[in-house]
């Protein structure tokens, strides 16, 4: 992987790449003075919506807006096609590893997988063994994160399978994006994700429990405390299904129930927002307040769907992320098509010795961490921090894993403060993959951009911001 930055909209010699060239023309012929104003509006309009965000670090229960920039990221159409190849094959493999670890085992029985790093996992779920989701699907919404790297490559940097989140945010700016610039979607044949929510609820709908025709299906929140809680309500409205809490729901002969003004109501599929941990407090948290008791029990009764199923944080742990390449070729019998970035484990003695050697070039990542949280990023940390992690790492090495430092490709980004202009930031893509009964994405996804100078970090709990992602139609 070069260390040079691949920049999405110019190639090495500032000429516009071919699909950029129409909104490179536009944006050079747009003056200034509207441009800012658009901004303007567009920061207004999402206040008025209520688009936050709780930014952790700041002051206590913050919430601010997700910054929006106006520059989309374009994604050309033979680019998307082989990338929603490699998310289809991916995600597959996935799923029948989860289905496989809570039953037969084969792939730690073949040793491709050390039996400790599943078994010993704090996301594997001993009670969901012998368990039969619908379909086997055990991840029925995946957001994979990629990026590019200075070679152009696409790489996949995570697998977010619990509950991921910025669904919301994609199909907000794209409804921005032509509100502010009408003209833009005349110049340009950019393919719809305005009908994820409904491609969402059918995805649900093929999953419910068997032999139910006209399936209910809820949403449920941990209530208006949590970070994403804008994108629950969103997407429970756009579904047009009931959002409900812990407390809205009970279990009854190991059937699930609602609570309406008319009486209970059967409930059919969950798509829940809401840890493991905290769904049962029967079975999980005790002193959970969010939960539904005995909810795990009509699970394992096959009498509700849950999407995602309990347990499939297993898959996305990061000590979990070097073997899926090795999943595509033990279950699918095919080759990744899209790459991992190179990881070293810590648990091995050579990888950890090569990593404390080189701590302050590559990034250190804790097996269980996430949102841009419990990582050190070694060029941008000071010797203190470095220092400081070195001693986490020899403390419990198992609970690390190591890769390089990406140069991540950027893409033009309005900028804010003292050098307000136009500047490159780096971008990643979260698509969004609904697995059902079968395999459907909306074209391109969330791209986080991240708005500090030389961050590498585009999470929204630590400062991103987002653009609006184009695929182009042929």
């Amino acid at each position: 992987m070069s260390a040079a930055f691949f920049n999405e909209m110019a190639d090495a010699a500032g000429r516009p790449r071919p699909h950029y060239q129409a909104y490179a023309d536009w944006l050079a012929a747009s003056a200034a003075e509207r441009i800012a104003r658009k901004r303007a509006e567009a920061d207004i309009a999402f206040r008025r919506v209520g688009i936050t965000f709780a930014v952790y670090g700041e002051e206590a229960g913050a919430e601010r807006l997700i910054p929006f920039d106006i520059i989309p990221r374009i994604i050309p159409a033979q680019e998307w096609r082989g990338l929603q190849a490699g998310l289809r094959q991916r995600v597959r493999a996935l799923n029948a590893f989860l289905h496989d670890i809570y039953h037969s085992q084969e792939i730690l029985r073949a040793g491709l997988i050390p039996r400790e790093q599943v078994e010993n996992n704090a996301q594997f779920r001993p009670e969901m063994i012998g368990v039969d989701p619908p379909g086997g699907i055990y991840a029925h919404i995946a957001g994979v994160d990629i990026v590019r790297a200075g070679d152009g490559e696409a790489y996949v940097l995570e697998d977010n399978l619990r509950v991921p989140s910025g669904v919301s945010y994609m199909i907000e700016d794209r409804r921005m994006m032509m509100r502010l610039f009408p003209e833009l979607f005349s110049l340009h044949k950019i393919a719809p994700v305005q009908h994820y929510p409904d491609m969402l609820l059918e995805n649900l709908r093929t999953v419910a429990p068997r032999g139910v025709v006209d399936p209910t299906v809820v949403l449920l929140t941990p209530g208006a405390y949590n970070s994403a809680y804008f994108e629950h309500t969103f997407l429970a409205q756009q579904m047009g299904v009931e959002l409900v809490e812990g407390r809205d729901l009970f279990v009854l002969d190991d059937v699930v129930y609602m609570r309406t003004t008319q009486g209970k109501q059967r409930v059919d599929v969950i798509y829940r927002r809401l840890d493991d941990d905290f769904l049962d407090p029967l079975a999980f948290r005790k002193d959970s307040m969010l939960g539904v008791p005995g909810l795990l029990s009509a699970y394992r009764a096959g009498n509700v769907t849950l999407a995602n199923a309990i347990g499939t944080g297993v898959a996305d742990d990061k000590s979990i992320y070097p073997y899926v390449p090795e999943m595509i070729r033990f279950y699918l019998g095919e080759k990744a098509l899209l790459n991992n970035v190179p990881t070293w484990m810590l648990r091995k003695p050579d990888d950890l010795a090569y990593v404390l050697a080189h701590l302050p070039e590559l990034v250190v990542k804790e097996v269980h961490g996430a949102g841009g949280y419990g990582m050190l990023v070694g060029p941008a940390s000071t010797r203190a921090e470095i220092e400081d992690f070195r001693a986490r790492i020899i403390a419990a090495p198992e609970k690390y894993i190591a890769q390089p430092t990406l140069a991540l490709s950027n893409c033009p980004t309005f900028i804010d403060g003292e050098f307000a202009g136009i500047a490159p930031r780096h971008i990643d893509l979260r698509p969004f993959v609904l697995s059902g009964s079968s395999i459907e994405m909306a074209p391109g996804g969330l791209t986080r951009v991240a708005l500090r100078d030389g961050s590498l970090v585009v999470n929204s709990s630590q400062g991103g911001g987002t653009k609006d992602t184009w695929v182009l139609e042929d």
